[in-house]
């Protein structure tokens, strides 16, 4: 984005890591670190881990990993500026742009902000005070609504005119349209885009305007009860959702999401006591929505007739269950009823069907046998018939089998022959397993232990651990990647991805190695294996007589490590040695 470097360094080092993922989780100190349940992936047991002092974070069980940057990224889904802007208005600084095509853009993008602000403080006040939205303002007191929840929720009023908003904005006619707000008719006079209709503004997560939502009122000549704002540079109906930005608390809280179809059954469940309900914009839910979605909460729970669909929406909920880690629930609600209309007869009773919220396949199934006709032979096999086709979709057979026995015991026929009827189908989803994801997790050693002192007391090492003394790849390229001086989280950026995923996960275990017991464990391997070689180059050839006295002298250094009064100095001698000997020279004794 061309923010300065300089001010991205001064943001991350002024932010409280562990005060920002604490407004999502809860955490716990241990020794140098805190822990808590991963906000990436399910799990009951902690494994996400926060470095305070360093800014990362590494996750033990999914293996995400990053800085206090990347964080407020992911659980925000803001792009990279978005979050140091974010965070940078937390910490009162003021940031510097260094890129020419950066700063007019993010000037463009923050004048559409600036717009879509004003129109919803307009549309507003056009609410509360216009004598034309009287109508409207009836609506909303007959649907439950009072001035409180219309001031929560900044819900507004588009005059039934062609351009009392644009004439109000202002706006270039590039403005106008890259908003989403009007348009340039054949006449080329500026138009409102929306007229006579209830406003409901939507945000992105981080609480900006982007778009609205217009509902006409009942009895108006319109066959469109609901008109969405167009994409725009700024918003899109793929990835936004409705009321996100009010429910991610909660979410995270609870664990659970809620996805309706309306916006006011988002304002529904807020009415409800469970402020955690988002829906989206005029289309159906997409993986982008749920990949959102899953940054806040591992449960979703959809508001709406998640069957319709048939069988083409449960390959496709099944396979994000699987790819997503998350898992799909169907709120059950009285036939012909909505959220908005259960919360204003009975708040309580749509709470408490939430808590009472099934499974996708439990829901259908049950929907199935509820609506089957199993008072006569036919009927209860027919019925079983219907609910064993939704049971072979499942690519689980421990889910498919215990679905049998409900089946079973439901329409009176065996388990048993439910399940040959169940294999005889041949149509069960196939979805392929997760590919591993990560690699084997390396056994910590003398070189582990030697990068963690390396990254929590550098200047116990400093200029005393050389690359000589780390065999293994990764190790020693990560160890590469400190010694440039760089902050670790640029040390972490530069490295190969395997001394990367090294560096972030050692950057939050805690280590108790007293430098010089890690300095002196890798010189006596690195020692150890100088000898076998020379021992075998003398055994295949060599000069065993000029080689001796470097074998003795490498031997009786060795063996002084284990002295503390001598351990210093032999682990320097015994490094020089094999630094020069990696550059091609002979290794002075």
């Amino acid at each position: 984005m061309g923010i300065l470097a300089e001010d991205i360094a001064r943001v991350r080092d002024a932010t409280d890591f562990v005060a920002i993922a604490s407004e999502r989780m809860s955490l716990k100190r241990v020794g140098q670190r805190w822990t808590g349940l991963c906000p990436f992936h399910a799990e009951k047991t902690p494994s996400f881990s926060i470095n305070s002092e360093l800014k990362v974070y590494f996750c033990h069980g999914c293996q995400v990993s990053g800085d206090v940057i990347t964080f407020v990224r992911e659980t925000e889904h803001l792009d990279f500026a978005g979050a140091v802007e974010r965070l940078a208005a937390k910490a009162n600084i003021q940031l510097r742009y260094d890129d020419a095509k950066a700063g007019p853009d993010r000037a463009k993008r923050d004048a559409l902000y600036a717009a879509m602000e004003r129109a919803v403080a307009w549309y507003h006040e056009q609410l509360l005070t216009n004598p034309d939205a009287r109508k409207a303002r009836d609506y909303l007191r007959d649907r439950g609504y009072n001035s409180d929840i219309a001031r929560r929720f900044s819900i507004g009023w588009s005059p039934d005119d062609w351009d009392q908003l644009a004439r109000h904005l202002k706006l270039s006619d590039k403005e106008l349209t890259d908003t989403g707000l009007g348009f340039v008719n054949r006449r080329g006079k500026q138009q409102d885009a929306f007229r006579g209709r209830i406003m409901f503004p939507i945000y992105d997560t981080a609480g900006k305007p982007v778009a609205f939502g217009g509902r006409i009122l009942p009895g108006a000549d319109d066959p469109a009860k609901y008109k969405n704002s167009s994409e725009t540079p700024i918003y899109s109906k793929r990835r936004v959702l409705y009321g996100l930005n009010w429910a991610k608390d909660d979410a995270v809280k609870s664990n659970e999401v809620v996805v309706c179809e309306g916006y006011t059954d988002v304002i529904a469940f807020y009415l409800a006591g469970a402020p955690r309900a988002v829906a989206t914009c005029g289309t159906a839910v997409t993986e982008e929505h749920l990949r959102v979605l899953r940054t806040f909460a591992p449960r979703i729970v959809l508001a709406y007739d998640a069957d319709a669909a048939g069988q083409a929406a449960a390959e496709r909920f099944y396979t994000w269950e699987r790819d997503l880690d998350l898992s799909l629930a169907v709120l059950a609600l009285p036939k012909g009823a909505d959220p908005a209309d259960l919360a204003r007869r009975d708040p309580a009773a749509l709470k408490q069907a939430l808590a009472g919220a099934k499974s996708f396949l439990d829901f259908r199934v049950q929907r199935t046998l509820d609506a089957g006709n199993l008072r006569t032979p036919e009927g209860r096999a027919k019925t079983a018939e219907a609910a064993l086709a939704m049971v072979a979709e499942h690519p689980n057979a421990l889910v498919r089998e215990q679905y049998i026995g409900t089946i079973a015991a439901a329409v009176d026929i065996s388990a048993d022959q439910l399940t040959r009827s169940i294999q005889q189908r041949g149509n069960r989803v196939t979805v392929a397993p997760v590919a591993a994801r990560w690699p084997p997790r390396r056994a910590a050693g003398p070189e582990t232990e030697a990068l963690k002192v390396a990254i929590h007391n550098p200047e116990a090492v400093a200029g005393k651990l050389h690359e000589v003394l780390f065999t293994d790849p990764a190790h020693r390229d990560a160890f590469l990647a400190l010694v440039t001086g760089e902050p670790l989280i640029d040390a972490i950026a530069a490295a190969p991805p395997d001394a990367a995923e090294l560096l972030q996960r050692l950057a939050v275990e805690d280590t108790d190695a007293e430098p010089g017991d890690v300095l002196a464990g890798l010189a006596r391997v690195a020692a150890g294996s100088a000898v076998d070689r020379l021992n075998k180059q003398a055994q295949e050839g060599g000069d065993p007589a000029s080689l001796a006295p470097t074998i003795g002298w490498l031997i009786q250094t060795r063996e002084q490590l284990g002295d503390d009064a001598l351990r210093s100095e032999a682990t320097e001698a015994l490094v020089a040695w094999l630094a020069q000997e990696a550059d091609g020279g002979e290794g002075t004794t």
